[in-house]
């Protein structure tokens, strides 16, 4: 199965601002969470083994989080008219099948992946209250076919922290997991066919 690792973001750098539906037709930006401590943007998929492997244990994360002061904000933005299953109409189904308490948003210009430097599925992004990047690494060592636990455990550890208002921690192992599905003439420049 192919696979693609997170981007190298410098830690500090601020929250890019969007503008994104949910399946329900309500718009979401960035200055809607401004109240929150903490902040994970999370760019996930309907259909990513990787995504799937995890998605039950990060719904659970979310609802661990919910009254200490973490918003979760979930994005995909794979293309829908590549891949139907990652459809506006589709991400709302997820909501209501795995239980996400948390917005989960279209990105379908893909404007959003491109501007946090999102290139795989799943992606976090843990931003502090000035809404500075204070983690970018994996939910834990879980992957699909190593028969390790999902735990969360890389993640719960960074949000804990920042909670705390202390740093994330220098160990940061990137998120691997499938390459966002660009539409053809989108891509970014970093990213890579061979991905």
């Amino acid at each position: 199965m192919p696979k693609t690792e997170s981007n190298p973001i410098t830690l500090g750098t601020r929250a890019a601002d969007f503008v994104l539906p949910d399946a329900d037709g309500n718009l979401y930006t960035l200055a809607d969470f401004k109240e929150s401590p903490a902040l994970l943007v999370a760019f996930i998929s309907n259909r990513c083994p990787f995504v799937v492997l995890i998605r039950e244990a990060l719904a659970q994360f979310a609802k661990d989080y919910a009254g200490q002061g973490l918003t979760v904000v979930a994005i995909n933005s794979n293309d829908a008219q590549a891949h139907p299953e990652e459809t506006l109409e589709r991400v709302g189904a997820e909501v209501k099948t795995y239980g996400y308490d948390f917005p989960y948003l279209k990105d379908a210009s893909q404007s959003v992946a491109k501007a946090y430097g999102a290139a795989c599925t799943p992606d976090f992004f843990l931003y502090d209250r000035e809404r500075k990047l204070t983690y970018h690494g994996q939910f834990d060592d879980a992957r699909p076919g190593n028969g390790k636990d999902v735990t969360g455990a890389d993640l719960r550890a960074a949000v804990d922290a920042v909670l705390k208002g202390e740093t994330a921690g220098t160990r940061q192992v990137p998120s691997i997991g499938c390459n966002i599905k660009w539409a053809t003439g989108n891509e970014p420049s970093w990213f890579s066919t061979a991905a």
